[in-house]
């Protein structure tokens, strides 16, 4: 008789944005002549950039003839130019050095965030921030590992800090926030990556919207911090910095100094379990999306993509002026695509979701789907469009006004 994973039994029936998809659905059935303005999902608006287009186009046209035709790709790592790319964009914009073998494309950094935990035991003890992105905990309860929480709250600006009274093997982190946009500065990385190093634990680093990132003080990666190449793995997308939310593509770093002891005491390198696990599980990212994602990191690329970066910024502005307006407690939108909100008049955050659905008919995301110190709170997201943002806003100001 066959057996399954009953650790899928110990889970939430629905993934958040499934609940929030059945809830407009009803909505909009009962109420088709009432359009919604989204502002829940973090899904792009603006296109993709011309430059990243025609080279998409030129890849693609390069398999259609003999002599430039490819199949599967030789390592399914990533192609050379577009790994050199990214090393190149490391250098230059945060002083990072790596090597081309360091960097693994992939299809998103969602499918690394959930994947990578095939590498571990399952006896590891799994250390989040409450609130956190949902795949580092749907992930690892599929598993079966013991997870425990770090709080990121009001009082700590929703920028969880080690406790090392707490041990941990491996530590999930994302910064810019998702949900909250909370950003760690050099000096909270640092003690996270001391943390770590202390535990012997190895730190996932979700960077996948330090394209945002404004303030130059600011890390826009756990490698500028001393030591982290030896207990952080790197993890980031081009889905918001550059808008392939449908194209999917990101890459995940793990660096040659990352080691840890196996049973019998023997040294083991992360990159080469990681290596065996994706040569049995994942084939490559297909060779045109490769050639536009290198297009991202040109000068041209560059420029254009940043053109967007800076549309969805205004957006943020918009929504962060309003909230302080109304006298709106938030965190984000400076530094990051989200906003996240204290839900007025004490309301619950599936409360706050169904008074805006229902007065104003704009979706955002309540808190409480991202962990429980979410209770209370709301994400937006500054991803629509600017018309789109600015009616949500006037619309919002007019209901808490009235």
């Amino acid at each position: 008789m066959v057996k399954i994973n009953e650790n899928f039994l110990t889970m939430k029936k629905n993934y958040l944005f499934i609940d929030i998809a059945k809830k407009i659905a009803a909505y909009r059935e009962e109420n088709p002549d009432k359009p919604l303005i989204r502002m829940g999902i973090g899904d792009v608006t603006q296109p993709l950039a011309p430059v990243v287009v025609e080279a998409i186009k030129k890849g693609a046209d390069e398999l259609g003839v003999k002599e430039t035709f490819k199949g599967y790709e030789d390592s399914g790592t990533g192609y050379d130019f577009l790994k050199q790319a990214i090393a190149d964009y490391y250098l230059k914009n945060s002083g990072v050095t790596l090597s081309l073998d360091e960097i693994r494309v992939n299809d998103g950094a969602k499918a690394d965030c959930g994947n990578i935990v095939d590498i571990f035991g399952d006896d590891n003890i799994v250390l989040i921030t409450d609130p956190a992105y949902p795949v580092y905990v749907d992930s690892n309860t599929m598993s079966g590992r013991k997870i425990i929480y770090a709080d990121s709250n009001e009082e700590n600006g929703f920028a969880a800090m080690p406790d090392r009274n707490v041990k941990a093997d491996i530590i999930y982190l994302c910064s810019p926030n998702n949900p909250t946009g909370s950003v760690y500065t050099k000096d909270q990385l640092k003690q996270w990556v001391d943390y770590a190093l202390e535990q012997g634990s190895v730190i996932i680093f979700d960077s996948a919207y330090e394209a945002f990132i404004t303030d130059p003080d600011l890390p826009r990666t756990a490698y500028c911090v001393e030591g982290a190449k030896r207990c952080v793995i790197e993890m980031c997308s081009l889905s918001k910095t550059a808008g392939f939310t449908g194209t999917r593509c990101g890459y995940t770093i793990i660096p040659k100094e990352l080691t840890v002891k196996a049973s019998d005491g023997s040294d083991v390198s992360l990159a080469q379990l990681w290596g065996r696990r994706q040569g049995s599980k994942f084939n490559g990212v297909s060779y045109p999306i490769q050639c536009g994602a290198a297009a991202v990191f040109t000068e041209e690329g560059q420029k254009q993509t940043h053109e967007a970066i800076a549309y969805y910024q205004r957006n943020a502005r918009v929504m962060a002026d309003t909230l302080t307006e109304l006298g709106i407690k938030f965190t984000g939108g400076i530094n990051s695509p989200y906003i996240w909100l204290k839900c007025p008049n004490g309301m619950g955050s599936w409360e706050f979701f169904d008074y805006l659905l229902r007065e104003i008919q704009v979706v955002g995301t309540p808190g409480e789907g991202f962990g429980k110190n979410g209770a209370g709170w709301f994400r937006l997201t500054a991803f629509g469009t600017y018309e789109n943002t600015l009616e949500a806003m006037r619309r919002l100001k007019e209901l808490i006004n009235k």
